[in-house]
């Protein structure tokens, strides 16, 4: 192998690590803030690429009519919760205008913008920034219509949750958008020949727009309130609650950044490879292995991780394409002998 060809694969390893390292992020950050193993993150990110494809082909997206019953389901269950609580609840009405806010007034605005929009093509970056806002609200509502009820019960029957919830989410992406592929055109398409190395823009804006995205989380997560409650929840559930920390908004905030970071990876992904109704879970499932090489706890080592993995997955599928998939996820086997022999095993009520 010489080294060009050494350089192209490290390159297009490193810009799907990139992706693979956003989508462990968030996995991490729900399974800490509240112990969901998010099966269905890749569903977001293959809504929101195949939502920039139909914008960019000015075809009215379909995520836009999800969105509206997504958050008109949302907000009928809040009023109902709001009816019963109402008198015990001191900050009932507040909870509520901020549900009418977000579960009515939000959809209905992107909706509005959407059939605004998608026929006069006012650029890419508006279309970014309408895909963004359609797919972004979508984390709290699923959390709200299918977690939020069952959010204390045991980890696996969230997980069983998890799982109905991706095989639902793949069906409806199935009828929204169809058998075929979709593709977008690249968001920059200009290149740099540096000697044996040519480095493409979309690499390099889909590596800069990753590392930028990573720096905000750190310093949202260090520097802000909401992110030091979000970081209390996740370090102790029960002592972030007794120091007056809302740890039950903590679920929703937090499917809303998995959800606003699998918005970012769609549209990113989508002008790099043909993205179909399918596409989101095997690229959830790189990133989960990632995650487990963190442990579900370390965002460093996660990222880390899933870089390695798209680095993998690319020389992989350089010398053994057949295989490439295997030998991605068996890389999680050694992962889990490692922690099983380092970290004893404990019942789930002694966590």
């Amino acid at each position: 192998m010489d080294f060009s060809i050494f350089a192209t694969l490290l390159q297009d390893g490193m810009t799907s690590g990139a992706i693979y390292a956003l989508t462990a992020l968030s996995l991490v950050l729900v399974f800490s803030v509240t112990r969901i193993i998010f099966v269905p993150q890749g569903e977001f990110v293959t809504y929101s690429a195949l939502t920039f494809v139909a914008l960019e082909s000015n075809v009215f997206p379909a995520t836009a009519w999800l969105c509206l019953l997504l958050g008109g389901a949302a907000f009928v269950l809040n009023l109902y919760a709001f009816a019963r609580q109402a008198a015990r609840t001191p900050d009932g009405l507040r909870r509520l205008a901020a549900c009418v806010v977000w579960d009515l007034v939000l959809p209905l605005v992107t909706f509005g913008l959407a059939l605004l929009i998608y026929q006069k093509h006012l650029g890419t970056l508006v279309n970014i920034a309408l895909t963004m806002l359609l797919i972004t609200p979508m984390g709290r509502y699923v959390y709200r219509l299918a977690y939020q009820r069952v959010a204390e019960n045991s980890i696996l029957l969230l997980l069983i949750v998890s799982v109905a919830l991706h095989l639902m989410m793949v069906g409806i992406g199935l009828a929204m958008f169809g058998p075929e592929g979709a593709r977008a055109q690249p968001l920059w398409s200009a290149s740099f020949d540096w000697g044996a190395l040519l480095l493409t823009g979309q690499s390099l804006l889909i590596l800069l727009l990753a590392v930028v995205s990573m720096v905000l989380m750190y310093f949202y997560f260090s520097r802000t309130l909401l992110g030091a409650a979000l970081k209390a929840t996740a370090i102790n559930r029960l002592g972030a609650t007794l120091m007056g920390v809302e740890t039950r908004d903590a679920g929703s905030v937090t499917f809303l950044f998995a959800a606003g970071v699998g918005a970012l990876c769609g549209v990113l992904i989508a002008s790099v490879t043909t993205i179909y109704y399918d596409s989101g879970f095997l690229i959830a499932l790189k990133g989960f292995v990632g995650a487990i090489i963190g442990g579900l706890a370390s965002y460093p080592v996660a990222a880390a991780g899933a870089v390695l993995v798209g680095v993998i997955e690319s020389f992989s599928s350089f010398y053994a394409s057949a295989y490439k998939e295997v030998l991605v996820f068996t890389l999680i086997i050694p992962v889990l002998l490692w922690m099983s022999l380092k970290h004893p095993q404990l019942d789930e009520g002694e966590e």
